[in-house]
């Protein structure tokens, strides 16, 4: 049997682990980090773990919007890029940027404002809105650096630097991690702050992050680069162009990051523990997931580049290639993550045990899950990385909230069943999605080369 054909040769699967493999280390030390974060966090109780997750949970919202866009740009950067437009690269960056800040300057003004109804919305426990609210309205000064990196980090990987971004990220983490520890805790002389030393750590880092990506922006030649006073200057008929791309990317992005934060909620209807736990085995969860990060920047590389090159059968044979290449890598990572469900939620100290024990099970329902998550994740990847956005709208978020949220709304709201049996009915509808999804994917609408297409 010829495995090559479904997975790609030794020098296609070396430039996918060339492409995927830092980004998928930076997302490996975010997730480490936010793992001792979180751990940090729960020494503080679990009204104060539930509280950050309330807050995260519709951070992830805003970053997700604003993603969605800087998806979107990137793959007309990847394209512009194997096109050789610089012009063009310069203009898409532009737009995302703007684009970007003004998506998370919303969510920062809602955060800021009205902490209290957003935590409100995921929980009626006084404790966690309280704790959430001294998280909340600091950390949601971070929200425009996290815009600027996101686009900046992003550009940078669709053009195939994925290095620099790493090495920043991974600054960036660090020093969350000492300051978490000494303000939290009031270590080193600092003064402890508790829950409102988190989210001063969360402030510094992101600054930091921001400040060290605008620096190589300013001192490397990035075909991408913009002068600030040409910051505005985008052509309206490329906007145009991007913005049919983007708006259903974006707007799935943030339906989709909705979506679970409803989800969140249905699954806290089973008690305050259950809402620790689920944050729990979120957090171990990132670290494992980072294989998505992966194929994400290899998709953008190994397809929107052949496509913008107009080399439409080259791209297309990488579609399908990672397809099959990220199946056979989900069965190591699913294995890893069902080891870690015995050890790693019982390193939280001051956590209730029924809530360390939902985070272990949960986890282990997502091993045998990761097949499958993994392949819904590919199926996305490859439509976005040929333009077809609107596909991605109907195969993720559309999907959620009209198959997934209703069926574990009627679940939880009107059975007495228990949270194990909730979740496993929440998850399962990835099956059916999975078959919807490389549907799509068969269809085959994303073989298109976006620069020279016409509006």
């Amino acid at each position: 049997m010829n495995l090559s054909k479904y997975i790609g040769d030794k020098a296609f699967m070396k430039a996918a682990i060339m492409v995927g493999v830092p980004l998928m280390l930076q997302q490996l030390i975010t997730g480490s980090v936010n793992l001792v974060d979180n751990l940090m966090v729960g020494q503080l109780g679990d009204a104060a773990i539930g509280g950050v997750a309330a807050v995260n949970r519709f951070y992830i919202i805003a970053q997700y919007g604003a993603n969605g866009i800087v998806a979107a740009g990137s793959i007309f950067i990847a394209q512009y890029f194997g096109a050789r437009n610089m012009d063009k690269m310069k203009e898409s960056f532009r737009f995302l940027l703007n684009i970007s800040i003004a998506i998370m300057l919303v969510f920062f003004l809602l955060v800021f404002i009205f902490p209290e109804a957003i935590l409100g919305f995921f929980t009626n426990d006084p404790a966690v809105i309280e704790m959430g609210v001294l998280y909340a309205r600091l950390v949601s000064f971070s929200y425009i650096p996290i815009a600027i990196t996101l686009s900046i980090s992003g550009s940078m990987r669709s053009i195939g630097e994925t290095k620099i971004p790493l090495f920043v990220s991974a600054i960036a983490v660090l020093i969350n991690t000492f300051l978490n520890y000494c303000l939290i805790f009031g270590n080193f002389g600092f003064p402890q702050l508790g829950i409102r030393g988190a989210a001063y750590a969360t402030l510094v880092a992101r600054f930091i992050e921001t400040g060290l990506l605008l620096y190589f922006i300013k001192e490397y030649e990035f075909d991408f680069k913009t002068k600030i006073k040409e910051l505005f200057h985008v052509p309206a008929a490329l906007s145009k162009k991007i913005m049919i791309k983007a708006a259903p990317l974006a707007m799935n992005e943030i339906l989709w990051a909705g979506g679970m934060a409803t989800l969140f909620k249905f699954y806290s209807t089973r008690g305050p523990e259950v809402m620790s736990g689920f944050s729990i085995s979120s957090t171990i969860g990132d670290i494992f997931f980072v294989l998505f990060g992966g194929m994400a920047a290899a998709s953008t590389v190994l397809i929107s580049q052949p496509l913008g090159a107009n080399k439409l059968e080259e791209g297309r044979r990488h579609g399908y290639q990672l397809m099959g290449f990220s199946f056979i890598l989900s069965f190591i990572f699913a294995t890893l993550m069902f080891i870690a469900s015995f050890y790693i939620p019982y390193l939280y100290q001051n956590i209730s045990m029924d809530a360390l024990k939902i985070a272990e099970n949960m986890l282990r329902i997502q091993s045998f899950m990761f097949a499958i998550y993994v392949l819904n994740t590919q199926n996305y990847f490859v439509l976005r990385a040929g333009g077809d956005t609107k596909s991605t709208l109907i195969m993720d978020s559309a999907f959620m909230w009209l198959i997934n949220i209703p069926l574990v709304a009627v679940l939880a709201y009107f059975t007495p069943i228990g949270i194990y049996a909730l979740y496993i009915a929440g998850q399962s509808t990835d099956l059916i999605k999975l078959a919807f999804g490389y549907w799509l994917v068969r269809k085959e609408k994303w073989v298109r080369n976006l620069t020279h297409e016409e509006l």
